[in-house]
């Protein structure tokens, strides 16, 4: 096997595997936004109903995009943005172990950002 056929290889296992867990945590705050009373956090003050919504964006659709290789660099940017906003603001005050989830997604989101998807994928 060539490197570059491991490097794409390794950027599927990149993409599948930290996107299908994001999406999970998507998963869980679905039955929040299905629940009949919305209390969900208001990191950056643009109401919890918006907020929501967009993370649903985030961790459900970007997610499943990014993992099938559609559009991956400008579609790994909501959750970029998400984790900076979990990191720097929601959890700003945890200990570094509190935040290591959040640091993973982000560190794993912008090499995917940067890299692309490789050669398994839907589009580029």
């Amino acid at each position: 096997m060539n490197a570059i056929v491991k490097i794409d290889i390794g950027l599927l296992i990149l993409r599948v595997g930290f996107s299908g867990f994001l999406f999970l945590h998507g998963l869980e705050k679905l039955e929040v936004a299905l629940s009949s009373n919305i209390n969900y956090t208001d990191p950056i003050g643009l109401g919890p109903t918006l907020t929501l919504i967009l993370v649903l964006f985030t961790e459900l659709i970007c997610t499943v995009l990014v993992a099938v290789g559609y559009r991956v660099r400008w579609l790994s940017i909501p959750p970029i943005i998400l984790m900076l906003i979990a990191v720097f603001i929601v959890h700003k005050n945890d200990s570094i172990m509190e935040k290591e989830l959040a640091v993973l997604y982000l560190i794993s989101f912008i090499v995917i950002g940067i890299l692309g998807s490789g050669k398994y994928a839907i589009k580029k």
